[in-house]
């Protein structure tokens, strides 16, 4: 679907200007192609006393799940990924996880918040679609004001604790040609879920039907396109829901954080 009353992404040429617009009730869209070079992230906010398990889940599992910060238990703040940052209110859409089952869909989170929370900010693929919209390539989820559609796979992560299951992959379509390019570009962003993991053949990986994802809105492809799948960042969901923690909170699927780090500087693309 797509999303309307959306202020273009141009509107938001910075981390700030997204966080300020999602703080104040403005932006409730999903954050794909705004801020382009700054970092996007994947949120996961767990009980202190989940939190080692999680982080081993996230070592173990780097291309699903790569670290850009850890809070201190407690702080709603991450002042490496931006001075002015409150996980609470700066991401658009939020989802509450209470033993494992989707309770909540807040746009803000302060009244939950609790004293031994430990926020954890993962890489997201939108870190590396500004590259791709550089060299001239058409990502069609950004051109259709829609979400990337993201599937449940058969491809599995690598356990730790309690923490396991499936990986969740993003799609995005391309011709064979915008394929290779794209993969060459996202491999040198190792933080943002790096090269793809599979190419072609849904039925490979355990999608059964590739205009149903499991999260986000239908995909768009055309004749001559093939479906190209990236890790993603929602794989930790799946991972809170199969814990069936008692509560955790993560970002709405392409409802980003959007940090204060440029992915452009130092970065060869």
């Amino acid at each position: 679907m797509t999303h309307p009353n959306t202020p273009p992404a141009t509107a938001y040429p910075d981390g700030v200007s997204v966080r300020r617009a999602a703080r104040s009730g403005v932006l409730r869209a999903p954050t794909s192609g705004m801020a382009q070079g700054f970092e996007q992230g994947n949120l996961v906010i767990l009980h202190a006393d989940d939190a080692d398990d999680f982080l081993r889940f996230c070592v173990a599992n780097p291309k699903a799940a790569p670290i850009l910060d850890v809070s201190e238990p407690g702080s709603f703040h991450l002042p490496r990924l931006g001075a002015d940052l409150d996980i609470r209110s700066d991401i658009p859409r939020y989802r509450v996880f209470r033993d494992g089952v989707l309770a909540e869909q807040p746009t803000d989170i302060a009244a939950l918040w609790q004293d031994d929370f430990v926020t954890f900010v993962l890489g997201c693929s939108f870190t590396f679609e500004s590259a791709l919209v550089r060299a001239g390539i058409p990502v069609r989820h950004m051109d259709n004001g829609t979400n990337v559609p993201m599937y449940i796979t058969n491809v599995d992560t690598i356990a730790s604790g309690k923490f396991g299951g499936p990986m969740v992959m993003s799609m995005r379509p391309f011709t064979p040609r915008d394929a290779i390019t794209a993969t060459v570009l996202s491999s040198q962003l190792s933080q943002a879920h790096g090269a793809p993991l599979h190419i072609g053949a849904p039925e490979a990986i355990g999608i059964a039907d590739i205009h149903k994802p499991d999260f986000g809105d239908p995909p768009d492809i055309r004749d001559g396109e093939i479906p190209v799948f990236w890790a993603c960042g929602v794989t930790p969901q799946a991972a809170i829901m199969r814990a069936r923690l008692r509560l955790a909170i993560t970002h709405e699927p392409g409802h980003m954080l959007v940090t204060d780090l440029n992915c452009d500087a130092g970065r060869q693309f």
